[in-house]
């Protein structure tokens, strides 16, 4: 017998994903639809913010000069937000000014309404305006030209606003990655149908294709496939034209594990298979060619938690690649161990657990005290994954450790 293939540090595996992923090409969409797809390119302001001096305050546009406590000025017209006043203002004049409005010619304050007393078309002035007081200058926020988001970046509704702001109707983004999910197995069956003895209901296919959408793919589940060579096979050669396909389940070593056969024989051109992680162990990575071209493939554990953790580590950066961004590693934290944890073995080890807070404002980890991997229930109520390296030194309560906030 030769040598058993070493396993692949989680790190090397995420990279040779990320390298093996090109940048979608780029597309245009609405404004109103780009929340959440990643910036293709800078956008530019169209305008300047304010485009002219406005006022940022009800009131009384005035010159300083003439608006010294007591003093009374004659009224000389209003200027509202989307109707400024046209005319200057001159010495001994105010114009009745608001929010927004522009900052007529030849005004340099404005003084509050709270400190005026108006009436018979004139206003008196009871504290004294202060020289530019109150005035927005044009272009505080932003100048026409200015570089207001630059790419790649994941637009929030903050974001979209901004642009807005800037006056694009239109904004130039990358394309949703086409993601095509195979759920495996003549025991599982659709969510919502009978469930037999000998069956469960799926979780990898709903639970892939929500992370997938939330990472901004556009996800497509073509359904179970039973652990049958021939169907299997037509299932994989139906899955169309996708950037990436996502299988669960038939990847490991046992005699109903098709996955990786049928892949072969469909031309696979094998990464990696098998990572040195607990759960995730057979995460299988490669590439088929497809009618429409090549399609990369990730085999996950058919195991509901190893996959969504190979999820969390492999899929997401993959897809932040594909939309032009960094496809790096989760941002790791650093927390206080709240119960003991024995020695690691070769295997970089992911446990769920609780986040929680002591009286010195440190984040306290604490793994569950069960630990299977089929259970969805303890993945879904974790706040956190504790990462331990391989062959890490058993843990005492108090000790550091890394946790991968689940929000």
């Amino acid at each position: 017998m030769g040598a058993k293939t070493p396993l692949v540090p989680v790190a090397d595996a995420r990279r040779m994903i990320v390298e093996r992923m090109r940048v979608l090409e780029a597309e245009t969409v609405p404004l109103e639809k780009a929340l959440g797809r990643v910036l293709a390119s800078d956008i530019v302001a169209r305008i300047s913010h304010p485009a002219a001096d406005v006022s940022a305050m009800d009131g009384y546009a005035v010159r300083a000069a003439d608006a010294a406590a007591s003093s009374t000025l004659k009224i000389a017209g209003e200027s509202a937000a989307g109707h400024p006043w046209s005319g200057e203002v001159k010495p001994g004049q105010a114009v009745r000014i608001f929010t927004g409005a522009y900052i007529p010619t030849g005004a340099d304050s404005v003084v509050i309404q709270e400190d005026t007393t108006a009436g018979d078309g004139v206003v008196t002035i009871n504290a004294a305006a202060v020289l530019g007081q109150h005035i927005r200058k044009a272009g505080q926020d932003f100048h026409a030209g200015d570089i207001g988001l630059r790419a790649p970046r994941r637009l929030t509704a903050r974001d979209v606003g901004f642009i807005g702001a800037m006056n694009h109707g239109e904004v130039p983004v990358r394309r949703r990655p086409r993601v095509g999910i195979i759920s495996t197995g003549d025991e599982i069956v659709m969510p919502g149908a009978p469930v037999k003895p000998g069956q469960l209901a799926s979780a990898n296919g709903p639970g892939l294709y929500a992370f997938a959408v939330a990472h901004g793919a556009e996800a497509h589940h073509f359904g179970i496939a039973p652990d049958n060579i021939d169907t299997l096979r037509a299932m994989l050669e139906r899955a169309g034209e996708v950037d990436l396909l996502l299988t669960s389940g038939g990847v490991s070593v046992g005699d109903h594990d098709l996955m990786k056969q049928v892949l072969g024989d469909l031309g696979l051109d094998l990464a990696f298979h098998k990572i040195a992680m607990r759960p995730g162990k057979p995460l299988l990575f490669g590439a088929i060619k497809t009618a429409k071209g090549t399609a990369h493939v990730m085999g996950l554990p058919g195991n509901p938690v190893a996959a969504m953790i190979c999820a969390i580590m492999f899929l997401g950066p993959a897809l932040a690649a594909m939309q032009g961004l960094p496809g790096n590693a989760p941002a790791l934290r650093t927390a206080r161990l709240g119960a003991p944890m024995k020695a690691n073995d070769v295997r970089e080890d992911y446990i769920r657990g609780s986040l929680s807070t002591n009286d010195d404002g440190m984040l306290v980890a604490t793994p569950f005290s069960r630990q299977d991997s089929s259970m969805v229930s303890a993945l879904a109520r974790a706040d956190a994954l504790i990462v331990r390296p391989p062959f890490a030194p058993a843990a005492n309560p108090g000790d550091p450790v890394s946790v991968l906030p689940l929000d």
